[in-house]
């Protein structure tokens, strides 16, 4: 008899305790809803103002609630409503639109910055294998048909007049807008198919990426010894300029991807090797993703800006431009004032 009027008493103590306080949180839920579908910017200054003070009102009475012993349900409800609207009042509230601008202002430049010793593996992967093509190259010209694959040189071989292989950088072969955008597709996605493979591969110690791009390098270094053979160095470098200059260096940056992965499981430190792997992987993430812009932009570029622009000069000029704006924005894009720098350290701000 007395446990039942212990209850009764705990029961007309929680039913008064919700009765003084509910106003405030029925209003807290309504503003934690309305923020949860529309974001702090749907409420006015004196709604933000209220929020913030029916939270603190919230959590003294789940305080209050605790240290008396209300019932259960009262508990729960006042602990859910407490966890939104903790969330609510701090976590980040950033729309898709605000977390993609951030990844191109600061993420990935800084996961660029962050990255030198990957970075490193895969532009000196692809150096290498050139300078080895065409040394092997003026050694023994037949080492063109081990490294190029015949539907890659249509019929630039060694051994093809120096006409025809002039014409196959000049010539347009009157494609037309439709033919350029269907041959654009498919740069894109064989391109996009070998970065992403290299940038897998990274992951088995660094080795397969370094192989897979020294090769490209030695793919580029024959073919290159070919056409300066026939007098065409520079005429083949302005070719190359015009797209390569992007997309070469987006199969690097998709090495360096895979390389950051491979050195977290080579080299983890004083951390497990799987807890080094997914720190490195935030940064390996944002490589593969700026490698993929990149092949974006040089499928393009090779699709149709290479067939339809034929001086040297204006090929030098765009190639190499858009390299040194890839390079200004990964180099400038995202850094704090130096005042700041030593508050927000780089890394934190992934």
């Amino acid at each position: 008899m007395t446990g039942r009027v212990a209850d009764q008493v705990d029961l007309i103590r929680s039913s008064r305790f919700r009765a003084e306080r509910e106003a405030g949180w029925v209003e807290l839920d309504r503003l934690i809803t309305r923020t949860e579908k529309s974001g702090t910017v749907a409420l006015s200054y004196e709604e933000a103002q209220s929020l913030a003070s029916l939270y603190r009102q919230a959590m003294n009475s789940l305080s209050v609630a605790r240290s008396i012993s209300m019932d259960k349900a009262l508990l729960a409800y006042l602990e859910a409503l407490c966890a939104r609207a903790y969330l609510v009042v701090y976590a980040p509230q950033e729309s898709i639109r605000g977390a993609v601008a951030r990844l191109f202002s600061h993420g990935i430049p800084r996961a660029v910055r962050r990255s030198a010793l990957p970075l490193a593996v895969g532009f000196i992967a692809m150096f290498l294998g050139a300078v080895v093509g065409y040394l092997l190259y003026f050694q023994d010209p037949g080492w063109f048909f081990t490294f190029v694959p015949p539907e890659m040189s249509d019929g630039r071989v060694p051994g093809a007049s120096v006409s025809y292989l002039r014409e196959t950088l000049y010539e347009t072969g009157g494609r037309d807008g439709e033919s350029l955008g269907v041959f654009a597709s498919f740069l894109f996605s064989h391109n996009t198919g070998i970065a992403i493979f290299i940038f897998a591969l990274g992951v088995f110690a660094t080795l397969p990426s370094f192989v897979l791009t020294f090769y490209n390098g030695l793919l580029l270094g024959a073919f290159f010894a070919m056409f300066a053979e026939a007098g065409l160095a520079l005429d083949l470098f302005a070719w190359l300029s015009i797209h390569g200059v992007t997309e070469l260096s987006a199969i690097c940056v998709a090495c360096a991807g895979g390389a950051q992965l491979g050195l977290a499981v080579l080299l983890p430190g004083n951390r497990t090797r799987g807890a080094a792997l997914r720190e490195a992987g935030h940064d390996a993430v944002k490589l593969i993703i700026l490698a993929g812009l990149m092949l974006i932009v040089a499928a393009f570029v090779e699709g149709f800006l290479r067939q339809l622009v034929q001086g040297i000069g204006p090929r030098l000029l765009i190639g190499w431009g858009l390299g040194l704006a890839w390079l200004a924005w990964l180099a400038l894009a995202g850094r704090e004032p130096s005042s700041t720098s030593a508050q927000e350290p780089e890394a934190d701000l992934r």
